[in-house]
């Protein structure tokens, strides 16, 4: 478990800079279309693939709001009860949204399926519909990770006062 935790925080540290690279990547298709058309070279494809990069990032970002606590929440009420009892509701919370998530990974799985069955393929470049399904899928799962990671405390980086002689 030394090793386990950590690099499970690292693994989702690194899927959300992938995230926002993808996010980086959609915005540098945008510029590079609208340059593009004003020289009468529009880039192929540029709808579905903004589509792609934009959904691929946002689930693949999530996982970390989850572990980092960085999500939207209301702590008006949390925050005013005794410091046992807020973890104690911190914890029934993350618990409810890993059994929300888990639920979301099921169906959304089953949806993954007829997609491939079905062989749907974007509009403009026929990218096959269920790419769009595998970033939804990875990052739905590794919520469900980064969940259970924000309810074990991160370890405090310890700091030696001893001076070497």
């Amino acid at each position: 478990m030394r090793y386990v935790i950590p690099a499970l925080r690292s693994l989702v540290t690194l899927v959300a800079v992938i995230g926002v690279a993808a996010y980086a990547a959609a915005a540098l298709l945008t510029v590079a279309d609208i340059i593009g058309r004003q020289l009468g070279y529009p880039v192929p494809g540029v709808v579905d693939l903004v589509q792609l990069f934009v959904l691929g990032g946002a689930w693949l970002v999530i996982p970390y709001a989850f572990m980092t606590g960085a999500h939207v929440g209301v702590d008006l009420l949390v925050e005013s009860l005794p410091r046992q009892l807020t973890s104690v509701m911190r914890g029934v919370a993350g618990l409810a949204a890993m059994a929300l998530l888990s639920m979301m990974l099921y169906f959304c799985y089953a949806t993954f399926q007829q997609q491939v069955m079905f062989g749907d393929r974007s509009q403009q470049l026929g990218i096959p519909i269920f790419y769009y399904w595998v970033p939804l899928l990875f990052g739905v799962g590794l919520s469900i990770v980064g969940t259970g990671l924000g309810l074990i405390p991160s370890p405090q980086p310890t700091t030696s006062t001893e001076v070497a002689s």
